[in-house]
């Protein structure tokens, strides 16, 4: 039985090593596994958790690169497995530090991703996984989605379902379709992950703690919403708690959600109060920003917690004389 189990997206990043270079004038880059799902499971294993992903690779040599990259980061494989006549994608970034990173997708017509079908998914094993993650770009074309509403159903809300609403615009044919897909998953899963423009789709508004509150009546129990520069919310029927980010030195956004992801998956399996793992979650993800990479920047248990613990602000020192003495 695996902690963590993830579906969905995975690719090859291939990122400039000129840092705040257009990419027309980028010489060099850097190869590194990607996807978010793929990156969260990695995320996880490097937490310490049993993690597995279920996509689909070309047959190709990217599509062996996958296979190998996962290996070494200690996540399981066996629900890998390569389609034909579509090559493994690949994904260029620019990176503008702090906060423009455009990417473009080659993932057209399709991807062999979004090729996972129903029948070919061990449901025994989605079923039994403590967390089960899965995510909003998986629901935008067939026969992904119907793989996905399997999925779901072999869960049967079982905790810990987590949807990353992920909304990639490129990805879907307008928004409405997103909105609808997403709106007929919620009722499934027991937590919803999204920032401020994936929650928008999900339920029509930017407000953190409205946007929450809509997200927990359409069904999970924990709703996450992620602030950015802002921190991050979220809420449970019980309680609402709002962190403030980690300062750190922007080099590359875009894997921090996906850190945060895996740490979030071992507070919840942890059973860690609120507060506790979403700060623990909010250093895993500032670690990741502060680095190049995606899944090879992913902190360790240790590293996680050293940062989590430092960030969190001490008391003031009392100002309140001894007993028995005038202040």
């Amino acid at each position: 039985m695996l902690d963590v189990l993830t579906i969905g997206r995975v690719g090859v990043d291939i990122y400039p090593l000129q840092v705040a270079t257009p990419l027309a004038e980028v010489e060099t880059f850097g190869r590194f596994l990607g996807g978010s799902p793929t990156n969260v499971a990695v995320a996880a294993s490097r937490q310490g958790l049993r993690a597995g992903v279920i996509t689909r690779t070309g047959a190709d040599a990217f599509g062996g690169y996958v296979h190998k990259a996962l290996r070494e980061f200690g996540v399981d494989d066996s629900h890998v497995r390569p389609v034909d006549g579509l090559p493994t994608p690949i994904t260029f970034c620019e990176i503008f530090p702090p906060d423009d990173f455009p990417l473009w997708f080659y993932r057209t017509p399709t991807a062999p991703d979004l090729q996972i079908r129903p029948e070919e998914l061990d449901l025994d094993a989605v079923a039994s996984a403590r967390v089960f993650w899965l995510t909003g770009t998986g629901l935008c074309q067939q026969p992904s989605r119907d793989a996905h509403a399997a999925a779901l159903a072999a869960r049967d809300r079982r905790p810990h379902t987590v949807l990353d609403l992920d909304y990639r615009p490129t990805f879907w044919s307008d928004p409405a379709a997103a909105t609808a897909a997403i709106a007929e998953a919620l009722p499934q899963v027991t937590v919803a992950v999204g920032n401020l423009d994936e929650v928008e789709i999900a339920v029509g508004t930017r407000d953190p703690e409205h946007a929450a509150r809509l997200l927990l009546d359409r069904g999970p129990r924990l709703a996450v919403v992620k602030l950015g520069p802002a921190g991050v919310l979220a809420r449970t029927d019980a309680q609402t708690v709002r962190v403030p980010p980690v300062p750190v030195e922007v080099v590359n956004g875009l894997g921090a959600g996906d850190a945060f992801g895996g740490a979030l998956c071992l507070g919840l399996l942890r059973d860690w109060p609120l507060e506790h793992t979403l700060r623990f979650a909010n250093a895993a993800g500032a670690i990741v920003a502060s680095r190049l990479a995606c899944s090879a920047a992913m902190p360790d248990y240790a590293e996680t917690a050293a940062l989590a613990r430092s960030a969190v602000p001490r008391p003031a020192p009392s100002t309140a004389a001894p007993e028995g003495e005038d202040r």
